[in-house]
């Protein structure tokens, strides 16, 4: 009996990152050498050859990095772990589905474009992360599968940031970013968000309802290899095995809901920048406990507002000491194989910036962009922040970076500025639905137990639809201004 070749999974989301890593070090060889006035680089001249301590040493530079993240996460694995031994959240959702019994689709745009407001409005991303394990437990149990779940946090968020409208880590760093002296149109930028806002969130939504119906139409269409199903039915069980027809809720678990929505409304409300928008009704009574008022929250203040919730949930729910803090804890190590991907992502954006390889990529581009016409130099552009967006993932990071070089160049070629903003901007969001340099992406997709290339294989199709009517809109936007 002939023996059967067994077959080849795919390459782990770590083995993924850190062979990027390592192409990024022999690139750094490959280009010229960097020359330097002094202790400061002449910019465009070249770049630093990484050495092999530097590519080995990126992955846990990348963790301190991404420290601040990485706390919010491990607590948030507590106060999730706090939640669930209630079984308040997992008989919420059997409640929730048996209303929604035949009409489980409306659920996909709905909490779709909320996701996509917190995102055009403040960049809402790595603070998602939370939300992947919530929905993945949802939509199992309404028939379809962990993709859907991943796909309604990450490309309804993602909608939003691809087309921030005041997102003040995107549009807000790209203008003041600008050299002195040129001024944009905050109008125009706004109305050009608004736009790739909701055509893209229009395409997500399309290819998310289109598949989630498939799934529940028929199981077997899932695009999740066998070894995901079983991952997934042991994480959050299947549709078949949550009978919903005899369930409620009682007095402490409907409390523990109330105090699980709270928390995370409350966290939302601390990430949005009020003061940016001239709202500072935060500012003088609501820091005593995190030390800053709501408006000026990062990952430590969340971090800290979840663990005083998961203490005052576990109070409620009368759960003994030993008891709180063992299942605390087990959350928390929960969390440890998420923390690792982020940590390691962030390591390519370490390495890129101490070889100054995105420096050289972003002035020898200028070069390019100088000689070409309107009409190809927001196609042009865009592709260029698509590559310099897989290498430097975060929407500051790399606004702060290109947009000094090609604002400038923009006006000097009389082209719209407000155009090339956004075109960065809406790069940036596109490659963030999609790249393995991105911790919170990496983050979510391990949540939710789906792997990076079942995720990539998926949002391929989803991802060049998008980037072609993003580089329409660019186009006419930048033919018209």
């Amino acid at each position: 009996m002939a023996k059967k070749r067994k077959k080849k999974g795919f390459l782990t989301a770590f083995s993924i990152i850190f062979i990027l890593i390592f192409m990024l070090g022999i690139a750094s060889h490959l280009l010229p050498a960097a020359k330097f006035d002094g202790d400061t680089i002449v910019n465009g001249s070249g770049v630093v050859g990484a050495k092999l301590s530097d590519i080995l040493l990126s992955p846990i530079l990348g963790f301190e990095n991404a420290i601040d993240v990485c706390i919010f996460v491990l607590i948030l694995g507590g106060f999730l772990a706090t939640v669930a031994r209630t079984k308040a959240l997992e008989t919420g959702i059997q409640v929730l589905v048996r209303k929604l019994k035949g009409k489980e689709l409306i659920l996909i745009p709905i909490l779709m474009f909320i996701f996509s407001v917190g995102g055009t409005t403040y960049g809402m991303l790595e603070e998602t992360v939370g939300f992947y394990a919530l929905l993945s437990a949802t939509m199992v149990m309404a028939g379809m599968d962990t993709v859907v779940a991943s796909a309604i946090v990450l490309l309804g968020a993602g909608s939003g940031v691809l087309g921030s409208t005041i997102n003040p880590f995107a549009v807000g760093a790209a203008v003041s970013a600008l050299p002195k002296g040129i001024e944009v149109n905050q109008g125009i930028i706004i109305g050009l968000g608004v736009a790739l806002w909701l055509t893209t969130l229009a395409i997500s939504i399309f290819f998310v309802m289109m598949y989630a119906k498939r799934v529940i139409k028929k199981k077997g269409s899932t695009i999740l290899s066998l070894r995901e199903r079983k991952n997934m039915e042991l994480e959050y069980g299947s549709a078949e095995n949550n009978k919903t027809e005899n369930v409620s809720l009682d007095k402490k678990q409907k409390i523990t809901l109330v105090l699980f929505a709270l928390t995370f409304i409350v966290m939302i409300v601390g990430f949005i920048p009020w003061g940016e928008f001239g709202i500072n009704i935060f500012d003088k009574f609501t820091g005593w406990l995190t030390g800053n008022p709501l408006g000026s929250w990062y990952f430590y203040e969340a971090a800290l507002w979840f663990l005083i919730m998961s203490i005052i949930i576990g109070l409620v729910n009368r759960t003994g000491e030993n008891q709180f803090v063992d299942t605390f804890i087990d959350g928390a190590d929960d969390m440890v194989g998420v923390i690792l991907i982020i940590a390691i992502a962030r390591g390519a954006s370490v390495l890129m910036q101490s070889t100054y390889l995105d420096n050289y990529i972003i002035y020898n581009a200028s070069e390019v962009l100088k000689n070409v016409p309107n009409y190809i130099f927001a196609p042009l552009n865009y592709l260029l922040h698509i590559v310099l967006s897989i290498l430097v993932p975060s929407s500051s990071g790399l606004v702060t970076l290109s947009t000094p070089i090609v604002g400038p160049l923009a006006a000097q070629l009389g082209y719209s500025v407000e155009t090339t903003v956004m075109t960065t901007v809406a790069a940036n969001g596109l490659v963030n639905l999609i790249t393995p340099t991105c911790g919170a992406i990496m983050g979510g997709l391990a949540l939710a137990k789906v792997e990076y290339p079942t995720w990539f294989k998926w949002a391929l199709k989803v991802v060049i639809t998008i980037a072609i009517v993003n580089i329409a809109i660019l186009t006419l936007a930048m033919l018209m201004l």
